[in-house]
């Protein structure tokens, strides 16, 4: 029998390299939907778009509602799903007119139940769902609802679940932005690719001797992508780890830069010379760098080139492997459990009606 030393980490190292294998399957429920979105789409007719979760989700929606925004020109904003519960009068603007996306791995998330049933009360028009589970309060209570039930974890952490939802999201905001979905098929052997070819780079720099804090730096669609970073190094790990935008991070963070800090940069095509220029003057104090970019531009020390045929919106997913498998690597070096991290359930519940 296998003791729990032996199989510690199993879960989510399998589940991070089985992400092509869900974005794969969650593409082909796309392409298979597709009229069935435009028409639900179609049928609300939304003049804003709010899109929210918890935790993961919550950084999530940051990123999905900067991509429905740029994809279909409707003013959209990520929200964690308490900040609706509790303070609707302060993020909810004519809710009569607004979409609610609400994302959730497990699809019971209390607060997530709670920020639906606030929005329904107070008048809004639709509610929208993406979940790993359909027998659940987001599954069964959404006026429409994707599931991702190939991107089911063991973990508690979130991968898989994570991107096959972002991945989802994606393609939403295409099909209602009314974007061509093809080139979002070639993501998933893309990131096959990529967890092939940086998984012992993830390894080295995940466990690089001396580093004691993280900082992933993210702009645009991109911040939420750093700050899941930030996440998964907190919760497997147990490392210090912060997020922030690339320029914001010179107005007072940069000051914790030194050789025992790392900056992760998840640069963007389109925006390379301003945030590189930020980790040069980073590594310049000292501290290590790894860069992921489009393209076979250079910055910092080390850096993970990702695809540059792509258009943007279909790009986030791809940075996440790599900050995946660093924060794996890390909380394995320590003798920690990354499936299963101190502190941690997979599902937060309170009493919902508390919240209503």
């Amino acid at each position: 029998m296998e003791t729990q030393q032996e199989t510690r980490g199993q879960h989510t190292l399998t589940e991070i390299v089985s992400q092509p294998y869900g974005w794969g399957k969650a593409y082909e429920q796309l392409v298979g939907r597709r009229d069935e979105i435009m028409n639900a789409w179609a049928g609300v007719q939304p003049q804003q778009i709010i899109v929210t979760g918890c935790g993961s989700t919550h950084y999530l929606s940051q990123t999905a509602a900067a991509l429905l925004q740029g994809l279909t020109g409707i003013p959209a904003r990520g929200l964690p799903a308490s900040e609706i519960v509790l303070f609707p009068d302060q993020v909810l603007y004519r809710p009569e007119e607004t979409l609610l996306l609400a994302i959730s791995r497990s699809g019971t998330t209390t607060e997530t139940a709670a920020a639906m049933d606030k929005f329904r009360s107070l008048g809004g028009k639709a509610v929208w769902g993406i979940t790993c589970y359909a027998d659940t309060p987001v599954g069964q209570e959404s006026d429409f609802m994707l599931l991702t039930d190939m991107a089911q974890e063991q973990s508690i952490a979130q991968t898989l679940s994570f991107s096959t939802m972002l991945f989802t999201a994606q393609g939403v905001a295409a099909v209602a932005g009314e974007h061509d979905l093809t080139p979002l098929g070639e993501v998933p052997k893309a990131c096959e690719q990529l967890i092939q070819s940086t998984y012992g780079l993830a390894t080295h720099w995940g466990t690089e001797p001396g580093v004691e804090r993280f900082f992933f730096l993210g702009s645009g669609p991109l911040y939420g992508m750093a700050c899941e970073a930030m996440l998964k190094m907190k919760e497997m790990s147990i490392t210090h780890a912060e997020a922030y935008h690339f320029l914001e991070f010179r107005h007072g963070p940069k000051a914790l830069v030194d050789e025992h800090a790392m900056v992760v940069g998840m640069i963007g095509a389109q925006t390379f010379r301003h945030e590189a220029a930020v980790i040069t003057e980073m590594a310049e104090m000292g501290g290590k760098t790894v860069t992921l970019v489009p393209g076979n531009a250079n910055a910092g020390h080390v850096t993970v080139h990702l695809p540059d045929h792509l258009p943007a919106w279909t790009m986030p997913v791809l940075y996440l492997p790599v900050v995946q498998s660093m924060a794996h690597a890390r909380s394995m070096e320590k003798g920690l459990d990354p499936d299963n991290p101190r502190n941690l359930s997979a599902v937060v519940f309170l009493d919902r009606g508390d919240l209503g």
